[in-house]
């Protein structure tokens, strides 16, 4: 399945707008729960974890899923592919590891501390609202250095699907190369009978 260039620009579009509102969210996030566990007032703290819950609860998981949806469709729709390229199954990787700590570990200990300050008690445990912002911060970041890197190269499927790419069906790059080539191999050919005419 390859995608139209339309349909890809605008996958992409989707891809990276989710992305960034993913990464928007976990600094907001990591932003609260900074404020609930460095403010010395119980209101701060309060509406700090209850805006963290309405982020968890409402945003983050669409968000998420978007993110994950239209990375699948560029993937399989593009040359690029789900199995081909290192960076790619990192990143597809990572990305589910996010979702499935989003949903058993960030969201509920979100939960926890917003009823244990709803009723009047401290914050349990700072751990609950700092550290899953600050794992999925991290990973968010690596997979952006990657997506503009696309560092280490292909997979062992990838180089398997090259091999056997027919020889009569070169890449775009070595067909471009190639028409460079000869383009400049034609000006001095040219250039040299405009010299002997002269």
């Amino acid at each position: 399945m390859k995608l139209s260039r339309p349909a890809r620009r605008a996958t992409l579009v989707v891809h990276v707008a989710a992305s960034a509102g993913w990464l928007g969210l976990t600094l907001g996030l990591l932003a609260l729960g900074i404020t609930a566990t460095t403010t010395g007032t119980a209101v701060t703290v309060e509406a700090s974890v209850r805006a963290m819950k309405l982020f968890a609860d409402w945003l983050l998981l669409p968000i998420a899923f978007l993110t994950l949806v239209s990375g699948l469709v560029l993937s399989l729709g593009t040359p690029w592919g789900l199995a081909r390229h290192r960076w790619v199954c990192i990143k597809f990787w990572l990305t589910l590891a996010t979702i499935t700590a989003t949903v058993f570990a960030l969201r509920p200990g979100v939960g926890s501390a917003v009823t244990a300050v709803s009723a009047g008690g401290p914050l349990p445990d700072a751990g609950d609202v700092l550290f899953g912002p600050i794992v999925s911060l991290s990973a968010y970041l690596f997979m952006t250095v990657i997506s503009v890197l696309k560092p280490w190269g292909l997979t062992r499927r990838g180089r398997r699907l090259r091999e056997q790419k027919p020889a009569g069906q070169k890449s775009v790059r070595q067909k471009s190369r190639r028409q460079k080539i000869s383009a400049a191999a034609r000006k001095s050919v040219d250039a040299e009978r405009a010299s002997q005419t002269a």
